[in-house]
């Protein structure tokens, strides 16, 4: 009897040789099929594509999204390199930019010594820098780096700037102290340079805030000084070598008495910025006695 009779009352089994081989058919020919025809690869590449693409996309734009992020890592490293370069540049060239400034204010000062050594050639001068100062805003008291080892004495004029800024009234070994035309117990024997008409420059702390010292004595019966008129230094001034420059008058007015006029006097010098002066090295008296 045929194994694959199915004989009443028993189940229908299929030998296993059998269902290899058809199983064998079965593939041969899906195998056949697949190489000729697209039966199959579309269905599953559709259903793949459906799957895998947007899987796919989706990496994809993770992996530009990271490397996106690192190379704004990476460039954010260098900046911030960059920006710390700068920085020491900028610090540099800052430095760099004050040395200068302070360079070309000192020539500037040097250059207004020089023009002032040589409008007064007549005199010998030496040079000295300002080392301390009397509290205040201004340079009414400081102190000079010469002194008698430099051939320094008391009562030798001091100028800077354009004209006179005092006399020296101490003297040590290295230094010098210098009491300025603006101090309140200053008293300079002066003379109108147009009209060699005389007065007395009297120092005066408020006054100066708001940039002039005052004069007095003056006799001008004629009404020949005016505004702008130069003030020099007299040549009976007990204390001062004649002919340096004081200031200029900016106001005049008459005295009760009508006899004698008093005003204003802008100085030469600018007391709110020293740093260099020049010391004449010889004094009045000796200047009399030659």
């Amino acid at each position: 009897m045929s194994p694959v009779i199915k004989r009443k009352g028993e189940k229908f089994t299929l030998p296993g040789k059998y269902l290899l081989f058809i199983l064998t058919i079965i593939c041969t020919g899906l195998i056949v099929l697949t190489f000729n025809t697209n039966f199959l690869s579309a269905p599953i590449s559709a259903a793949g594509g459906f799957v895998i693409v947007p899987l796919q996309e989706g990496i994809s734009k993770a992996g530009y999204w990271l490397n996106a992020r690192s190379q704004e890592l990476v460039e954010i490293r260098s900046l911030l390199s960059e920006n710390e370069e700068l920085k020491a540049q900028i610090d540099e060239l800052t430095m760099e930019n004050i040395r200068l400034q302070q360079d070309r204010y000192e020539l500037t000062n040097l250059r207004e010594l020089y023009d002032l050594d040589v409008q007064y050639d007549e005199y010998d001068k030496v040079g000295a820098r300002i080392i301390a100062k009397d509290s205040g805003n201004w340079f009414h008291s400081f102190t000079i780096d010469k002194g008698y080892e430099d051939g320094l004495e008391i009562d030798m004029n001091v100028m800077a700037g354009s004209g006179l800024v005092g006399r020296i009234i101490d003297v040590g070994p290295n230094w010098s102290k210098v009491l300025s035309i603006i101090s309140d117990n200053s008293n300079v024997s002066g003379m109108v340079l147009s009209t060699s008409d005389r007065l007395i420059v009297t120092g005066d702390l408020k006054l100066y805030a708001d940039g002039v010292i005052s004069f007095e004595m003056l006799i001008d019966s004629e009404d020949r000084v005016v505004e702008g008129d130069k003030i020099v230094t007299s040549h009976v001034s007990d204390k001062y070598l004649p002919g340096i420059l004081i200031g200029y008058i900016s106001t005049i007015n008459v005295d009760a008495n009508n006899l004698t006029k008093s005003g204003l006097i802008t100085p030469a010098v600018d007391f709110e910025h020293l740093e260099e002066v020049l010391v004449i090295t010889e004094k009045k008296q000796a200047a009399g006695e030659e």
